[in-house]
């Protein structure tokens, strides 16, 4: 069975991120189950000594109980097709995430988050940043407000890497095809646009073959209209997005792509409090 993991505390953040997972098309169909995961990242005393002195028990376990099953029912009611499960888990969040989904090989996790707040604003805490970084499946961040799975216009931050076709291949899976691919390109090095035209050309092909995706257009920022300041390559796909009025953003996580540059050029949380839209961080394994 196909399955995509959420991690859930209840609140309209994870809420959120249910609700779009729910309305995927292979989960409607499904083809893919849902896995919501609640983690105890705040145990007491009390119940660190549960094994030993049976009676005592953690307040926070029977009210997480009483909340997943609400949820599960918010679940049925609004998306009957959808079969899902529960797990719960103790101990610290990016931890417990990296067990579960070392134990399966989920589609994604799938995480609610604050939308302009940043990602590293989500609404598990600061260890969720850990969790897009290293964990080994695709993360999804699903903003507050996107509560509608859209998929007209699919955006990829494009540097002409193997690891960009492999995060579309994650992205095809999870979403299923049927979009417009939109490829967005930050012109660092101000290259003369004739043979970044020509690189595009013989890339889109590359695609084609590789994914089966033909419908796909291209757009070129060029850093020199944010006045070459570094940092504010963020703004230049903050724009892009909305340019080209992107649905979801796929970014890759290899060492070589352009998701790692930014992160080495320190702007990562600039461009994340600009990414108000569902953003696929795809695991991608290319060297290049």
């Amino acid at each position: 069975m196909k399955k995509i993991l959420i991690p859930v505390d209840f609140s309209e953040y994870s809420q959120c991120a249910v609700d779009y997972a729910c309305q995927l098309p292979l989960v409607q169909s499904g083809v893919q189950e849902l896995e919501l995961v609640h983690v105890f990242t705040n145990q007491s005393n009390l119940y660190v000594n549960r094994e030993f002195r049976t009676t005592l028990q953690d307040p926070q376990v029977e009210v997480a109980k009483v909340e997943m099953e609400k949820l599960k029912e918010v679940i049925h009611l609004r998306y009957p097709s959808v079969n899902y499960h529960e797990l719960f888990r103790s101990g610290n969040l990016y931890e417990e995430i990296s067990k579960v989904t070392a134990e399966f090989a989920y589609d994604a996790v799938m995480m609610g988050t604050k939308g302009t707040s940043g990602l590293e604003a989500l609404f598990l805490g600061s260890n969720t940043y850990d969790v897009i970084l290293n964990t080994r499946t695709p993360v999804v961040g699903v903003p507050k407000g996107s509560t509608t799975f859209k998929k007209e216009r699919i955006g990829l931050l494009c540097n002409f890497k193997p690891s960009e076709i492999e995060a579309l291949q994650q992205a095809i899976n999870l979403f299923g095809k049927g979009f417009e691919l939109i490829l967005i390109h930050v012109n660092k090095d101000d290259r003369d646009i004739r043979l970044i035209d020509e690189q595009f050309k013989n890339w889109i092909n590359e695609i084609i073959q590789m994914t089966g995706v033909e419908n796909i257009s291209y757009t070129v920022k060029s850093q020199a209209l944010y006045n070459r300041a570094v940092e504010n390559i963020s703004h230049a796909i903050s724009n892009a997005l909305i340019d080209e009025q992107i649905d979801i953003m796929l970014v890759t996580k290899s060492r070589k792509s352009f998701f790692r540059q930014i992160m080495g050029e320190n702007i990562v949380r600039k461009l994340a409090y600009n990414m108000p839209i569902p953003t696929l961080f795809a695991r991608v394994h290319a060297k290049a």
